[in-house]
């Protein structure tokens, strides 16, 4: 006899246990939704300071070249002229 009223008692316990359910899984999407534009704005920053850095490591490099050459040339007449003195 309780067993027919308690399905009936039942079901509307569980309906509001889903629809909280729902409302959480709603909430939790719009986290990441929100939190997924944010990422797509933060990689479109992070591949400009790559082209940033690019940039800067190829001026160093230009730079540490020119030393090196320069370095080079200067030096070994420098240290010649040690060997001669």
């Amino acid at each position: 006899m309780r067993l027919s009223t308690a399905p009936s008692s039942i079901k509307p316990r569980q309906l509001a246990h889903l629809h909280s359910q729902l409302a959480q899984l709603q909430a939790h999407l719009s986290d990441l939704e929100s939190l997924l534009r944010m990422t797509a704005v933060q990689a479109d920053h992070v591949r400009c300071l790559g082209g940033i850095h690019g940039g800067l490591f190829m001026a160093a490099s230009k730079v540490l070249g020119e030393e090196t050459v320069a370095g080079d040339g200067g030096g070994g007449g420098g240290g010649g002229a040690r060997r001669a003195a």
